[in-house]
């Protein structure tokens, strides 16, 4: 009877426990892979929300005074009142009557935006270019490169544009009378 008694009472394998540890890695590593990638999604998300409401501010300013505000290393010049420039994800940008935005947003990983005027038929201030740097290398909306393809690595840029340590910058708002590549 004690020969049977302990027959029962035996624990898993080592080859068993090796077995569900390897499976569990997998299954952590998969979960992580895709958690990570989300994570990744929501800030370019934030990222393209964010560009489009700071130029659905610049749009308002530009129907008061005619011009869109200057810009001073790649910062929108009207903080307050257009003569200091807007830190981003701190300052609010007016004009002293008319508040555009209460905070200025910043990009969500430390990185910076990039805002940049630009000269439409020889007058200045009649066009605008917002930047940031998407994470995503297979996102959609990457600026196009030198042939015109998709390129979140290596895409064509006016000169100077710069998203700060996050890397060249690689998405792009514009006003409707100028493009991402307008110098």
């Amino acid at each position: 009877m004690l020969k049977n008694k302990r027959r029962f009472s035996r624990g898993f394998t080592l080859i068993e426990l090796l077995v569900v540890i390897v499976i569990l890695g997998i299954l952590a590593t998969v979960g992580l892979t895709f958690f990570t990638s989300s994570q990744m999604r929501g800030r370019d998300g934030k990222r393209k929300s964010d560009l489009k409401q700071i130029a659905a501010a610049l749009e308002l300013y530009n129907s008061d005074y005619g011009s869109y505000p200057s810009s001073s290393g790649g910062l929108i010049k009207g903080c307050p009142t257009g003569t200091a420039p807007c830190q981003w994800g701190g300052s609010e940008f007016t004009d002293g009557k008319t508040t555009y935005m209460k905070i200025v947003p910043a990009d969500p990983s430390g990185g910076s935006y990039w805002y940049r005027t630009v000269a439409v038929n020889g007058t200045d201030f009649q066009g605008f270019q917002l930047y940031a740097r998407l994470e995503n290398p297979q996102d959609i909306n990457c600026l196009p490169d030198l042939e015109g393809q998709p390129s979140c690595s290596q895409p064509a840029l006016p000169t100077g544009t710069d998203c700060g340590s996050a890397g060249s910058c690689n998405f792009a708002v514009t006003s409707a009378n100028v493009s991402p590549s307008d110098e």
